[in-house]
Formats: C-alpha cells, structure tokens, sequence
C-alpha cells in the first residue's frame, strides 16, 4: 500500500483511529511502519496496543485511516491476513480438557493444513517451545509458563509470516520470563520469521527486538531501531569507591557539569574529547580509586519519558495558542 512510509515494512499503518462508544480513543491517528525482523510494541496498559493487534488481524474494522499487513488491506483482507499471521493473544483462553497435540493439531487444521500435515506441524512446534515431551498431558494440568508455550506453539504451526504476540510474558515469573524471551529470540533468528512483541515492560524489548514502536494513548511516541535510541550519550559515567563528593568537586572547579545519580557521577562532556582526561587527572591528583570510567548510554524509560513530556508540552502548548486565538 502506496501509505507506508519505507519499503518492505510488515506492518504499516496511516492515521489509524479506533473509537470505542463512551467515546473512547484506542487509536489516534496512528501513523507508522514497522520493518522486518523483531519489533517491539510498547506502552501502558491502555495504551491501545491490543486494539492494533486485533485491527492489523482484521478483527476490528477501524473508525478511520488505514492499516496494512505483509502489503494486504486489514479492512477488506483480514481472513488472508490471519492465513498468513500467527497470533498469540494475551488472555487465557486454552480448553483445559484436551491434550497440548490435540489443540495445536485443531489450529493447524483451522489454519488450513491437511490432518496429517496439522499433526506433525503440531508436534514440530511443541518441540520448538520445549514441550515436547509433554505435550500429551491436559492442558489443564500446566503450569502458566507451559500453557504460554502452548499459545506460542499455535501461533508457530502453520508456519506463519509473521507473529504477532500480545504480552507473551504475561503472568510468568522472572525466570519463565527469560525463557520466554530467549525463545522468541531464537525463533526470530533460526526461522526468519518478522515478529511483534507486544509489552509493558521496556527491558524487555531492549533484550530481544531490532526495532521498537512506543505508543501513548493511541498515539506514536517513537519508532526508532533499538541501536539508535540506546546509543551512546554524551556523558561521562564516573564511579569512584571512595571520595565522590570531593570528585565532583574538582570537576566542578576545572569547568565540567557533574551530577550525582545513586553512587555515580553524571559528567557532561559534550562534544570535548578532552573531559575524559580532565576526569582522570582529577582522580589522579585526589588520589582516589577509579572503578568505573565510562560513556553512558540512554536507557529506553528516559527516552521515551522525555517524549512524552515534550508531547504534553507541545499540547499544553497548542491548548495555549488556540485559546489565545479564541
């Protein structure tokens, strides 16, 4: 579609708006293009990433604009879509009484495949999630982790294009938690497949996704490949074990900027190459011991904290404007 603004995204969607009655804005004016490999979607709860999931699948019609999935119209192609798509959803929804080969069996089959294909398709994904030699028992008796797995194997058994996984690490502990990750990350990789990897959790996504998406209110914050918005800042990340306080006194005297944040100091160096070595003599002359000297990199929850203030500064803004012409 002619809308998505870079070639060959999996994902593209213009001016996006879904309103629920109340009213209520899921999508507003949604605007962006999600590439290839594996991608983060990230905001709050509420924040309208589960409505995109379910409008990119087809299973909401939009209130306006467009959107668009490997180049099919999600507004007149949802079923070709959902051919072509692996879905895991967020709530759950697994029928205890039936064994994990039973289930991922009836998606394949429901996905299109031949009874014999549905069954090994079932019984390669089950491996692929690590279930494999569980994969006879009832659903029923899983634990959560086991019963995430089993929503990751359906959404894997017909081979899909794409995946679309909406908070796999729902309700897992932390160390179910790493598992599910390094497993999303491994079928990222191994298979090709282009993922979506819908979360709340920022530190997530900066372990496993390329890209990532962040929406607020319905709106696009940011969407930026993960390298570039943790890229290196310019400033100086300085730990001493002893003598902080007199640190940042003499690199306050010698001209630099210093915050302390936790037991570090924050050194703005800008684009002065010199700062490292003003740093280094300083601890040199106080005699303290370095432990760490070091360009600090943006986090994710500072970046897109300051888009979101910029955002609300822009609106306070406009509200500004618009009564002043009023």
């Amino acid at each position: 579609m002619a809308f998505m603004s870079s070639a060959g995204a999996v994902v593209g969607a213009d001016a996006l708006t879904m309103r629920y009655p109340g009213p209520v804005t899921a999508l507003d004016r949604l605007t962006v293009a999600i590439p290839p490999g594996v991608c983060g979607l990230v905001g709050a709860n509420g924040a309208g990433k589960s409505t995109l999931i379910k409008v990119l699948l087809g299973l909401l019609k939009p209130s306006g604009g467009q959107a668009s999935v490997l180049g099919l119209d999600c507004a007149t192609q949802g079923e070709k879509i959902r051919s072509l798509v692996g879905y895991m959803p967020e709530s759950d929804c697994l029928p205890p009484e039936v064994t994990a080969t039973e289930f991922v069996t009836h998606m394949g089959r429901m996905s299109g495949l031949p009874a014999t294909a549905a069954k090994e398709r079932a019984a390669e994904s089950l491996r692929h999630v690590g279930l494999h030699e569980e994969r006879y028992r009832l659903i029923g008796t899983y634990s959560t982790g086991m019963k995430q797995r089993v929503k990751l194997a359906q959404a894997l058994v017909a081979d899909p294009r794409l995946l679309l996984l909406d908070e796999p690490t729902n309700g897992l502990d932390p160390a179910g938690r790493d598992a599910m990750l390094e497993l999303i990350e491994r079928i990222g990789g191994d298979f090709g497949i282009s993922i979506v990897v819908s979360s709340h959790l920022l530190g997530e996504v900066e372990r496993i996704c390329s890209h990532l998406v962040a929406i607020e209110a319905g709106r696009l914050l940011r969407s930026e490949a993960i390298t570039a918005l943790t890229q290196a800042s310019h400033v100086l990340l300085v730990e001493v074990s002893e003598g902080s306080p007199e640190l940042a006194a003499e690199l306050t005297k010698r001209g630099l900027k210093v915050k302390p944040q936790d037991r570090v100091l924050l050194v703005e160096a800008g684009s002065d190459e010199a700062a490292c070595d003003t740093v280094v003599d300083a601890v040199a002359v106080l005699g303290l011991p370095l432990v760490r000297l070091q360009q600090r990199r943006h986090r994710l929850d500072e970046l897109f904290s300051d888009a979101g203030d910029t955002d609300r500064q822009q609106d306070t803004g406009g509200q500004r404007e618009a009564a002043h012409a009023g």
